[in-house]
């Protein structure tokens, strides 16, 4: 099951990462990967048990995931796991976790894990995917620290 772990120092307040970063309305504001994002019906914001759709650009197949939010600390945390069956995800779960350096700045960490299918294509599939999704998490974090430096000046 492959991981990865990626981290990005902020210059905001962790508390305002999260806010962001949790606010589907706002949330392709910054997050390049992304073609649509949104909270299903009966979820107007982001907490535990709500249920959020992100759609990945076309580059990256349109892919549909579907994550219930399994953990949700204001601030602090929020982990989500995968509920649909999208081509060539069996699994996917992230967690994202904040913490203050100071005042202003905070360091933001991103894990997730991942299990490919079919199962027989794994062995091409983990590598793959493991590569182009950690690219696409430190460009990410990066549009992340970035709108946050045009908005902070």
């Amino acid at each position: 099951m492959p991981t990865g772990t990626f981290s990005e120092q902020i210059p905001a307040a962790s508390s305002d990462v999260f806010r962001l970063l949790h606010d589907y309305k706002r949330r392709l504001e910054w997050d390049t990967l992304l073609q649509s994002a949104y909270l299903e019906a009966g979820y107007d914001e982001a907490k535990i048990n709500a249920v959020s759709v992100c759609t990945g650009k076309w580059q990256f197949g349109g892919i549909a995931i579907r994550t219930r939010y399994v953990a949700f600390h204001p601030g602090s945390l929020a982990a989500v796991q995968m509920i649909n069956c999208p081509p060539f995800f069996e699994s996917f779960a992230a967690s994202i976790r904040h913490r203050d350096i100071s005042p202003s700045t905070s360091m933001i960490t991103y894990r997730f894990t991942f299990t490919a299918k079919p199962r027989i294509l794994r062995f091409i599939l983990h590598p793959v995917m493991s590569r182009i999704f950690g690219l696409e998490t430190k460009k990410r974090l990066r549009a992340l620290r970035e709108h946050f430096e045009r908005n902070n000046r």
